[in-house]
């Protein structure tokens, strides 16, 4: 399952053509016609949606090839691109733009070599790199120029980290640093990596015990929020959380579920001389999603307690999920949330809400739908999880941001000066006051590609009418920090944060 919330406050949700009829026809009498489709040739039921969050409504969207374990990324004009698939779907790209009409459209032959199990990254120019995949030790480039048509660039560091018979280098977890590189997770290391140049920049030591953190030894990954952004030197920190212990994945074949790691990874990467600290979970989890929350602490939720990503190789499905605290005191840094009573394992997913909610769906560990006689049927539930943040406790602190208007999508500069208004019933504390800035991210198989917070602390804050409050601060100086596109900014007091208003970031 494939999550994208988009800046009209809809999710995207797909998932894959080939496991037979959905449940749900296409509008129009539209059919697909796919003599290359593995179980259905004609099939005229719809396996992506458009779901509304605030009507909790949906309309059909019509995908043309095989969506299965892809991957995508929001582009500066606030449309969804995603690359890859299975089958005939594998050199795709697909277009989808948010309009009350829109559908995918389909470029066939967009992608150079065949991508299954990709990570897409949006760069500081508007394209995405599109790294790895099953059998592909490479990257390329979406959209193509000139320069970049019809080429791949090899990595070797894919292959350094593929494991025979298991792999454990897929969707590997990347992220932008603040120097203009990217951060390379596969398996249990790291690089710093020039794109621009096909070069490694520096490459990081191996986590402390060497185990396995990508697919399908499922842990997740996170960039942690990006802060004091007006200092001379950036610093900026990667947390990866759980995953499965060397050689589970080919235990489980045998029947053998080996429970998954509790110990987390936190290594600055602009360090000069970088290293890993470990921290432990309150239990091990495997196929987690990580999200970055609006006050900047991380939800890690789904997943299970034992085995691996894949087909019926888990168990133990882990039901509380785990809030992260960056700042706090070592050894101290994870709470539990209110549990689900829902089991989240294979090919769940989760994105950030506007308002603060996670919206939670998926898990289908079987071959083919399948609801009955098995140890987790195909979920069709959707859930609304709310962090402990929007308690009814927490209303007189929390900020209602009253200027940009919610719905203004404000257009907004690199190094712009920005005012905005907010509310709070409480009196305020003044120190406690963050206006922060998120990318919405990508989410399949519990990595979110894409996601970013920055912190953009205030410059000034003052009293402007009855509990109304005006707050200054500096957007993020260039494209490096913050990709042109579509982002949700919040203003938080005491840890509590407002509902989001879209903005969007260009030069």
């Amino acid at each position: 399952m494939h999550m994208q919330l988009m800046h009209n406050d809809r999710v995207v949700i797909y998932n894959r053509t080939d496991f037979g009829l959905s449940n749900l026809s296409l509008p129009n009498g539209i059919c697909r016609h796919d003599p290359n489709e593995k179980i259905v040739k004609t099939d005229c039921t719809a396996h992506s949606i458009e779901y509304d969050v605030a009507s909790n409504t949906f309309r059909p969207l019509f995908v043309q090839t095989d969506v299965w374990c892809s991957s995508g990324s929001v582009v500066p004009n606030g449309s969804l691109v995603q690359t890859g698939g299975y089958n005939d779907g594998q050199t795709a790209a697909r277009i989808f733009s948010p309009c009350p009409n829109c559908d995918w459209q389909e470029i066939n032959g967009s992608l150079v070599v065949q991508r299954w199990y990709s990570t897409n990254h949006i760069l500081p120019d508007g394209r995405q790199i599109v790294i790895g995949g099953r059998r592909q030790f490479n990257y390329e480039f979406v959209p193509k120029n000139e320069a970049t048509a019809n080429h791949v660039y090899n990595l070797p560091f894919l292959v350094q980290t593929n494991d025979p018979g298991e792999e454990n280098n897929l969707y590997p977890f990347v992220f932008l640093n603040v120097d203009g590189n990217l951060f390379i997770f596969a398996n249990n290391r790291a690089i710093l990596f020039n794109y621009n140049n096909n070069s490694v920049v520096r490459t990081y030591p191996s986590i402390p015990g060497g185990d396995p953190r990508c697919y399908p030894s499922t842990g997740s990954a996170v960039l942690l929020p990006l802060r004091n952004l007006q200092a001379p030197s950036l610093e900026a920190e990667v947390l990866v959380c759980g995953g499965a212990p060397t050689g589970s994945y080919r235990k489980v074949i045998h029947g053998e579920f080996i429970g998954a790691l509790k110990t987390c990874a936190r290594i600055k990467i602009t360090d000069p001389n970088p290293q890993w600290a470990m921290e432990t979970m309150p239990s091990g989890r495997t196929m987690s999603d990580m999200l970055i929350l609006p006050n900047g602490n991380v939800l890690i939720i789904n997943g299970a307690g034992a085995g691996t990503g894949g087909w019926e190789t888990a168990r133990n499905p882990v039901l509380s999920p785990f809030l992260y605290k960056p700042n706090g005191p070592v050894g101290s840094r994870f709470g539990l949330q209110s549990p689900s009573s829902i089991p989240r394992m294979y090919h769940s997913s989760a994105v950030l809400l506007r308002d603060g909610r996670v919206l939670v769906g998926g898990s289908n560990p079987n071959v083919y739908y399948n609801f009955t006689n098995v140890s987790f049927p195909t979920e069709l539930r959707m859930e609304a999880f709310s962090p402990s943040y929007l308690e009814p406790g927490f209303s007189n602190v929390r900020p209602t941001i009253v200027s940009p208007a919610p719905q203004s999508q404000t257009q907004i500069k690199y190094a712009q000066r920005l005012k905005l208004q907010f509310k709070v019933t409480a009196p305020l504390d003044k120190k406690s006051v963050l206006v922060t800035m998120l990318a919405p991210p990508f989410n399949t198989h519990s990595f979110s590609m894409n996601q970013r917070l920055l912190v953009l602390e205030p410059n000034n804050l003052s009293n402007i009418g009855v509990s109304t409050y005006e707050v200054e601060v500096t957007t993020p100086a260039s494209a490096i920090l913050a990709p042109p596109g579509f982002y949700i900014l919040f203003v938080v007091h005491q840890e509590i944060p407002s509902q989001g208003i879209w903005v969007q970031i260009s030069s």
